[in-house]
């Protein structure tokens, strides 16, 4: 019996994958439809982790002329099937391959500088410039500069160019350009602060790789999002963007539904797909439902170990959320009311922009939801035509996304609610001022977003991360104490002087004054304050707290 393949999870270098046997979800039809448009320069945008890099990497070893045979890692696939006017292209090109993933850096001086070690490496895999009579010796002196790392940043720009005409004169064949993830330093330098110094290199960067060289067969780019309004890409008359509305290669990146049928009936997991299906699926390009392929490689993998492993959310350990944290840090009232809905399961419709700035994040609410939607975590469910403005109706595609809408909001708001001033809110707690305390929190409960279908655990982490921190006192949430369970107890550290306790209603249904008193009843029905006063405590003061949706109501006890 044959062993059984394992999951390539992390693994990103096809020729590895095929050699060390891992289960592979054959995407090698991609390799036909790119022939089909050859000449082309490709941007694709996925969201991160939809198998970009991988893909770039079996382009390269299909297309690649290397000393080393590769011809046999496709010799069972799906490419090998399709006749030889395509089979023909194979290991006939020179390709440059490069990856923006690392230039993630703290400045631009030093994103700079992995560029240009980044380049030297690519530049002494073809060692075969020195050698050839073909090539000029100032070129040749412009090629040891940036091996060596001693090229002006200047030169730089000029780099991909330089070595796409010295592969173009060495092999008599034009270049293959592979860039992958080349936005990312773009992002990057928009949280820290380099934003135009990062897109005027890149712009000129790409104008001479991609916008006049002669030496250009074919480029693939790959990222997130287009960015487009900085000019990267002008003038560029054979760019074919294809982003998650586009109909062509649309099954390439992410795992369809069959390719996910397949792999669970290969391991024995079938009676997890409907997991699988709710968590992971939900993400649609073009026409092709799409199930995100990281998080269903890693559920698999450990359901298979542990068959009683629950779904977990994989993608928001690997996918940056500083978009999301920026959406609810610059949010106005009405888009964190959306947010709101979506976070309940409505819809949001909006104008759908491809051509993003990051900029934008800050400065127009309506670009919001096209950077969630290219990035992962909106699913497109409609189009239609308003004007001249193609609107799109949007939703959270599945729980694993949800998931991290949940989490990543209340962490916001927690690390917000410790980094303003709450002297008053201390203050109205121990003077036992109500009106004071119903005006504090109803305030912030306006100001966050709440999670009605959470019913009471949201509301007890709001007032947890509101009551969290007080010098000089601690909170102790759900303690044992009497006959049952407070929710929140804020006790004074040194001397058992005061200690308060909370009782928490939540519901859609009740009224305010009826959950508030059945708190407050609560708390003396169930002696909650039996174990505080063995303790010593002198004060203690009882609060009954009632929420319903965003209105909220506290009575003394």
């Amino acid at each position: 019996m044959a062993k059984q393949k394992g999951f390539p999870i992390g693994i990103e270098d096809f020729k590895m994958l095929i050699e060390h046997n891992y289960y592979f979800v054959d995407k090698t039809l991609f390799l036909r439809d790119l022939i089909d448009n050859i000449g082309k320069v490709h941007l694709f945008t996925r969201p991160r982790r939809f198998g970009k890099t991988l893909n770039q990497s079996m382009i390269q070893y299909f297309f690649e002329k290397q000393e080393t045979d590769n011809s046999y890692l496709f010799e069972e696939l799906d490419i090998s099937r399709v006749g030889e006017e395509y089979l023909k292209y194979q290991e006939q090109y020179p390709v440059i391959t490069l990856s923006f993933k690392e230039m993630k850096k703290q400045t631009y001086q030093k994103a700079i500088y992995h560029f240009k070690w980044m380049i030297s490496t690519e530049f002494k895999r073809h060692p075969e410039i020195l050698r050839s009579d073909k090539v000029d010796e100032s070129d040749k002196v412009k090629y040891r500069m940036i091996v060596n790392e001693t090229a002006p940043d200047e030169m730089l720009e000029y780099s991909i160019r330089l070595l796409s005409d010295c592969l173009f004169a060495v092999h008599g064949k034009r270049v293959i350009i592979l860039i992958d993830e080349y936005d990312v330093p773009l992002e990057n330098a928009h949280f820290i602060g380099f934003y135009n110094e990062m897109v005027n290199f890149i712009r000129g960067l790409f104008e001479s790789a991609l916008k006049t060289n002669s030496s250009l067969e074919m480029a693939v780019l790959t990222g997130c999002l287009r960015v487009s309004k900085e000019s990267l890409f002008t003038g560029l008359n054979n760019l074919q963007i294809n982003s998650i509305q586009s109909g062509q290669f649309s099954e390439y990146f992410g795992f369809t539904e069959s390719e996910v049928v397949a792999m669970t009936e290969y391991f024995g997991l079938s009676d997890k797909f409907a997991s699988i299906k709710e968590w992971y699926d939900g993400y649609r390009f073009g026409e092709t439902e799409i199930y995100n392929p990281w998080s269903v490689l890693n559920y698999m993998q450990e359901v298979r170990t542990v068959k009683t492993a629950m779904p977990a959310p994989y993608w928001s350990n690997t996918s940056s959320n500083s978009i999301i944290r920026q959406l609810i840090i610059n949010a106005d009232e009405d888009t964190r009311d959306i947010v709101e809905d979506l976070v309940n399961g409505r819809s949001v419709t909006a104008p759908i922009h491809e051509n993003m700035v990051y900029a934008d994040i800050e400065v127009n609410q309506d670009d919001i939801w096209s950077f969630l939607l290219f990035t992962g975590y909106l699913k497109l469910v409609e189009t239609k035509q308003i004007g001249r403005k193609i609107h799109g109706t949007m939703v959270i595609p599945n729980q694993e996304v949800l998931s991290i809408y949940e989490s990543t909001i209340l962490d916001w708001f927690k690390e917000s609610v410790k980094n303003v001033s709450r002297e008053n809110l201390l203050n109205a707690v121990l003077s036992e001022d109500v009106e004071t305390l119903n005006q504090i929190v109803g305030t912030w409960l306006e100001e966050t977003i709440s999670f009605y279908d959470e019913k009471e655990n949201y509301y007890h982490g709001f007032m947890a991360g509101l009551l969290s921190g007080f010098k000089g006192y601690k909170l102790k949430s759900n303690r044992e104490s009497g006959d049952g369970r407070p929710d929140l107890l804020l006790l004074e550290r040194y001397g058992r002087k005061t200690a308060i306790i909370f009782e928490l209603k939540a519901s859609k249904e009740r009224t305010l004054d009826a959950m508030v008193n059945e708190a407050l009843q609560q708390i003396e029905d169930r002696h909650y304050d039996s174990e505080l006063i063995q303790e010593g405590y002198q004060k203690i003061i009882k609060y009954g707290v009632a929420f319903r949706e965003k209105t909220c109501l506290i009575k003394l006890g």
